[in-house]
């Protein structure tokens, strides 16, 4: 087991004997799907199924607090749980305030380094 920490979001339990993954994404239109991916995945993996995050970054982060379909779909993620992240330094660029992003999304620091860090720890780690 690894101890890890993503971003300003409480230290994660890491079980490097299950099968994890991460999405990184610059589309919230993309969280549906994921999840889709992320249920079938459960399937096939059985017991062997780990942790599974996806955190956006880029521009779209501007969109996450208008888009209320958005937000009920990271309520389900949260209760599948898939643990959904938005990167910090996206809110930053873009002039959002970390406290309007809902309760149901986690906001990590630097969401391109703390996707790396995950994938040198043995996530299975997708970019789209």
């Amino acid at each position: 087991m690894f101890l890890f920490a993503i971003g300003t979001a409480q230290a994660q339990t890491v079980n490097h004997e299950k099968s994890n993954y991460l999405v990184l994404s610059k589309n919230i239109q993309q969280l549906k799907p994921v999840m889709l991916t992320a249920t079938e995945l459960t399937k096939q993996d059985g017991n062997n199924y780990g942790e599974f995050y996806v955190i956006f970054c880029g521009k779209t982060v501007q969109d996450i607090s208008k888009n209320n379909e958005f937000v009920s779909l990271t309520k389900l993620a949260k209760e599948q749980n898939l643990k959904v992240f938005v990167c910090g330094l996206s809110l930053k660029k873009f002039g959002i305030d970390p406290n309007d992003i809902p309760k149901s999304i986690e906001v990590t620091e630097n969401g391109i380094l703390d996707g790396l860090q995950l994938t040198k720890n043995g996530f299975t780690t997708l970019t789209i």
